[in-house]
Order: structure tokens, then sequence, then C-alpha cells
């Protein structure tokens, strides 16, 4: 019997939908980094431009080669998506920025101040930036990733992240389907290691571009391949996966923006393909139902 090998049209075909996620992700923390250490243009505006781009990008995109068609979104899907979309960037990140403008911002300055951890995360050449920013978030990340793997566990903590995990399509705006509880809650971690090692304004700004523009790839319905970018970073094709409706392939894959925790503590799946993506019956949830599930009895959730 012959056996089956790749083409080379496929190869090549998969080396080029590596590209575009490396290519955005990895450019765009660059341009911002650049911006802040020459100041060809203002950073903010840059920084602001990079983040708010890649959804309607995207979603154009996957109108035009979808990685799955029956992932394509109808009507309601994107009425709901931008709901999600602008409650993330209109509503629960001011109310982000208010928390932490309180007696809970003095307890974080403590922490900077008091600190006599030798390592600072700061930097002021374009390479340093970049630097100080992967390790960043590579100690954010190692947090996010433990939280992520309890959330999972127990029943408390998964009523705030089961609405994510309530999607029946990939599609990039899904990135930010994101109960208000669960986005206020996955934000401590993150303000404590950034405060605990002094990390700049600069470095932040970088890591930000460098994180959320790889979560928008990494929910997306496009046919992109992990490629070299896949050893260290969540793609769309492992992120996938995470989302599956069989609970041992969601049990996987837990980084959000990077993989490599996935690979040191046994919990990476390579496996490129999914059947059905979503939880429990694998039906779709109102808006309500999705806001209000925290709140919902254990029987309740079970069933949904």
């Amino acid at each position: 019997m012959q056996e089956l090998v790749p083409s080379q049209n496929d190869s090549l075909k998969d080396l080029l939908w590596s590209l575009p996620q490396p290519f955005v992700v990895l450019g765009s923390a660059v341009l911002v980094a650049t911006a802040i250490t020459t100041g060809w243009t203002d950073a903010d505006q840059l920084t602001s431009i990079i983040l708010l781009l890649p959804i309607p990008t995207l979603l154009l995109w996957e109108r035009l080669t979808p990685r799955r068609g029956d992932w394509l979104l109808n009507w309601r899907d994107f009425l709901e998506d931008s709901f999600w979309v602008l409650a993330t960037y209109m509503i629960w990140v001011p109310l982000y920025d208010e928390y932490y403008d309180t007696p809970i911002s003095e307890a974080f300055d403590w922490l900077r101040e008091a600190s006599a951890f030798p390592v600072t995360i700061q930097a002021e050449t374009t390479l340093g930036l970049l630097s100080m920013a992967f390790l960043a978030m590579l100690m954010v990340e190692f947090i996010y990733y433990w939280l992520h793997r309890i959330q999972h566990r127990y029943m408390f903590f998964w009523r705030m992240h089961a609405t994510h995990h309530h999607i029946t399509k990939m599609s990039a705006a899904r990135a930010d389907r994101t109960h208000p509880l669960e986005f206020m809650a996955l934000s401590i971690g993150p303000a404590i290691i950034l405060a605990f090692f002094q990390v700049s304004g600069d470095v932040i700004s970088v890591f930000i571009t460098l994180r959320l523009t790889t979560v928008y790839f990494n929910h997306c319905n496009l046919p992109l391949r992990s490629g070299l970018f896949g050893l260290l970073f969540t793609t769309a094709e492992w992120h996938a996966l995470h989302h599956s409706l069989e609970r041992d392939e969601s049990d996987q894959n837990f980084g959000c923006a990077l993989i490599i925790w996935d690979r040191v503590f046994g919990t990476f799946n390579g496996n490129p393909d999914v059947a059905r993506v979503g939880n429990g019956t694998g039906e779709q949830l109102s808006l309500y139902m999705q806001l209000t599930m925290p709140f919902r009895s254990v029987e309740t959730l079970k069933n949904l």
C-alpha cells in the first residue's frame, strides 16, 4: 500500500499559514518598543490602534478564508460578540482602572516600595523593552496557568469561567467573552507581579501588545498553523482544542498567550483537530444566561 505523505504544496501552504500570527504579534511589539525608544510616533496612540485593529481585521479575514465554515458568525453571534467587546473596553476596563484607583492601589504601591527584591523589570532600549516584556509575560502566564487550571477543577471558580467556554464557534472577538467577575479576579495576579518587580510603564505597554494580539489570534477562525511560534506561544490550533466540547481535551492547553507552561507541566496537546467547541450540552446560550452563570445553581450549570 502506498504511504500517504504531504505534498510540497501542502507543506508550503502550512508554512505560509504559520507566518501571520508571529508576524503581527512580534511586529506589533517591535513597533511599540521602537516608538517608545525613538519617539518616531506617539507610543500611546500607536498601542491603542494596534490593540483595536485585530478584531475587525480578523473578522473580515475569517469571512474570506475561514478555518471552518460552520464557525462563521451569524447576526446573532455578531451582536452578542459586539456586546462583549464594547463591554470590555467601555465598562470592564474602566471599572478595572477605578478598582485600582482605590485603597487596593495603595497596597500595590506599598508592595512596590517595600519590595527589596534586587531585580526590577525596566529597560530603555528597544531590545531591552522586548526582552523585559517577554520576561514579564512569562511570569504573568505562570500565575495565569495555575489559576486557569483551578478554574477547571473547582466549581466555585468554574462559575466565573464557564461563560467563556460556552462559545460554540471560534472567532477573534470571542477572546473578549469574559465575565466581569472573572475579568476582575484574573487581573489581580498580573497586578501583583507587575508591582512586585516594579515593571515600568513602557515595558507594560509592550507586554500588553504582545499578550492581547496573541489572544485575538488564538480565538480566530482561520486555518493558521503553529510552526516554530507554537513552541513558546499559544496559537489558534492549540487554543481551539482547549475549547473542545470533550472534557479531556478542554482540560489541556491552558496557556493564554504562552504554551510553554503546558509543555513544562504536562498539559500540552498538539492535536490540531477539534470536532466541536463548547461546553456541557454544546448548545448556544442566551446573553442573559451568559451574564448570570456565576449565580446559577450547580445543578443548572451541569445541565447547560
